[in-house]
């Protein structure tokens, strides 16, 4: 089995994810989770899935030298790109289902583009309740329903005509929590109060067209199954479904990709159930504070 088939990333494909994907899709979001976050000089910063660090990086910034930040990766090839781009933050390898931290640790507790691969994600949100301190914020940003997304939900449906139905389960990953009720109702369920959700659109960018469709098949197991001659009707009719988006003239192409934050504190009076921390995960750059903070 392919590693792409487990959604596994070696170092290869981390430095790939940091030098493309981030630029492309996931920078354009970190001010949008970081301004509904709020977190102010001086806080403690825990990002649950940090990947390649793009948010730690930008909360260590808001949170200044008397903050401290600390990203949290199952995978540790995303945390090596992470260590050596900002070797100053704290990189924690765990899992969010079993957070390596005591309760009540932090101030602000951030998500970026990743709740869609937790296979618990109220037990996730549990977790990120359990460590936030009482009247501390829970941010996490998803983006909206396949259907609901104007550029890629007819992309996708286009590569399912050439792939096979199972393309749509391969691509569909990042839209599973795009139902904000349902958000609303399983945040409730993990412990946490929900206090504004921030809808939002920013684009997807790339270099060229092929370089989109490149990115996003080999970024999933579907990379290992096409074969040429499929590939390339994908990138052929790629053009025709992304002409409304497209600039005569011009090679890149940007897209819009929608999604939003919801906003949730941990309620009162409320006992968290409480996961046993993996005392096992290995820290990389800086050790967290340990003044209790």
């Amino acid at each position: 089995m392919a590693a792409t088939e487990t959604f596994q990333i070696t170092a290869e494909q981390a430095e790939v994810y940091e030098e493309r994907f981030v630029p492309a899709l996931f920078a354009h979001w970190v001010d949008a989770v970081l301004d509904a976050a709020g977190p102010r000089a001086g806080q403690d910063v825990l990002d649950v899935a940090c990947g390649t660090g793009i948010v730690a990086r930008h909360a260590a910034e808001r949170v200044g030298p008397t903050g401290h930040v600390t990203g949290l990766d199952l995978n540790p090839a995303m945390l090596a790109v992470a260590a050596r781009v900002a070797p100053d933050l704290a990189w924690r390898q765990g899992d969010v289902a079993r957070m390596p931290f005591d309760d009540d640790r932090f101030d602000v507790v951030t998500c970026q583009s990743a709740a869609m691969f937790f296979p618990d994600l109220a037990g996730a949100l549990r977790e990120m309740a359990r460590v936030t301190r009482p009247g501390g914020v829970v941010a996490v940003q998803v983006f909206d329903r396949r259907e609901d997304q104007p550029a890629y939900g007819p992309w996708i449906a286009m590569v399912a005509r050439h792939a096979g139905k199972d393309a749509l389960r391969m691509l569909g990953t990042y839209w599973v929590h795009g139902d904000r009720d349902l958000m609303r109702t399983t945040c409730g369920s993990a412990g946490l109060r929900v206090t504004a959700v921030h809808d939002h659109e920013r684009p997807a960018c790339f270099p060229s067209l092929e370089a989109m469709v490149l990115t996003e098949v080999n970024a999933t197991p579907l990379g290992d199954r096409l074969s040429q001659g499929e590939l390339d009707a994908i990138v052929a009719d790629s053009y025709e479904v992304f002409e409304p988006f497209r600039t005569a003239g011009e090679e890149t192409l940007t897209i819009p990709l929608t999604g939003y934050v919801v906003v949730a504190t941990p309620e009162p009076g409320v006992v968290v159930p409480r996961a046993r921390p993996d005392v096992s995960g290995r820290y990389s750059g800086r050790e967290p504070a340990q003044d209790g903070r």
